[in-house]
C-alpha cells in the first residue's frame, strides 16, 4: 500500500483515507510520520554501512571509484547523527523514490544511481545501469491500534535506537531485591507476616520475590533499557508463576 504524507496532522495516510473510499476502510492506515521516518532512516543507514549492499546496488565501471563510493557511504552512515537536519532530509529525498507501507512491512524504493552524486564521487555507471533502476529495502513491522491512529512497531532490533531504561521496571527489580533480602533475614517468619511488614499483599510479595530469580542477562537488559518494547512493569508483574528456569524466562518474557 502506497502512502502519502498528510502535513497538517504529521501522519502518513493510506490511499483509502485520502480518497475516502469506504469500501477499503478496513485497510486504511493513519500512522504517525515520526515513526515511519525513524524506521526508514535507520534502514537506509544500515544499507550505507553495508559494503556488500552498496557494491551490489551500484556496480561502477571504475573499481577505484567503487571503493571511494563504498568508503564515503560508510562515513555518512557512521556520522549520520551529526549531519544537519536539512542535509539529512535532502539526502533521503533525493535517494528515495517512494515508501510503501503495508500491514506487515515497509518497502523503501531507492534509486542507487543517485548515490554517487550525493556523495560527491565522480563515477561512470556501467552500460547496463539506469537512473531509474530501483532497489527495495524492506522493514518487517507490526501494527498496533491506539485510538484512531496506528502505532508501528519494528519487528526486530533497531541498531540505532537509543536505549532508555524503563523507570518502573527498574524500580520493580530494586524492590524485588529488597524483598528477597528481607526473606533471607526472616529466620522462618511466614510470607504473610513479611508481606504485612512491607505493606503489601502476600501474592504481591511472592511475585516480587520471584523476580529476584530473573536470569542475569534479562536483569542487565532491563537496567540498560534493552528489554522488548512490550515488556512493561504491569506485564512483568502479571506473570504470577514466572518460570525459574532462565531459558523459559527468556521465552515467556520475549527475550528468546
Amino acid at each position: 500500500m502506497r502512502t502519502n504524507r498528510a502535513r497538517a496532522t504529521a501522519n502518513y495516510v493510506s490511499r483509502p483515507l485520502i480518497t475516502q473510499d469506504q469500501r477499503e476502510s478496513s485497510t486504511a492506515l493513519r500512522i504517525p510520520a515520526e515513526e515511519i521516518e525513524h524506521f526508514v532512516t535507520s534502514r537506509v543507514r544500515q544499507w550505507l554501512l553495508d559494503p556488500g549492499g552498496i557494491y551490489q546496488a551500484t556496480r561502477l565501471a571504475d573499481p577505484a571509484a567503487q571503493r571511494r563510493l563504498i568508503a564515503r557511504a560508510g562515513e555518512i552512515g557512521k556520522s549520520w547523527a551529526e549531519l544537519p537536519g536539512a542535509r539529512q532530509r535532502a539526502f533521503l529525498t533525493t535517494l528515495i523514490d517512494r515508501i510503501d507501507v503495508g500491514t506487515h512491512q515497509i518497502d523503501i524504493h531507492l534509486c542507487p544511481a543517485r548515490l554517487a552524486a550525493l556523495l560527491d564521487v565522480a563515477a561512470t555507471p556501467p552500460p547496463s545501469a539506469s537512473d531509474d533502476e530501483i532497489q527495495i529495502l524492506s522493514i518487517p513491522v507490526r501494527l498496533r491500534r491506539s485510538g484512531r491512529a496506528i502505532r508501528m512497531l519494528i519487528a526486530g532490533t533497531d541498531p540505532f535506537a537509543t536505549a532508555k531504561p524503563d523507570a518502573r521496571l527498574v524500580k520493580l527489580l530494586i524492590k524485588a531485591r529488597r524483598f528477597y533480602a528481607t526473606l533471607l533475614d526472616s529466620d522462618g517468619v511466614p510470607f504473610a507476616a513479611l508481606a504485612k511488614r512491607q505493606g503489601v499483599s502476600p501474592s504481591y510479595f511472592t511475585r516480587l520475590v520471584r523476580l529476584s530469580y530473573l536470569a542475569p542477562d534479562i536483569t542487565e537488559a532491563i537496567l540498560d533499557g534493552r528489554q522488548p518494547r512490550e515488556l512493561t512493569a504491569d506485564k512483568l508483574l502479571a506473570h504470577s508463576r514466572l518460570p525459574l528456569g532462565w531459558h523459559e524466562q527468556r521465552t515467556v518474557l520475549g527475550f528468546a
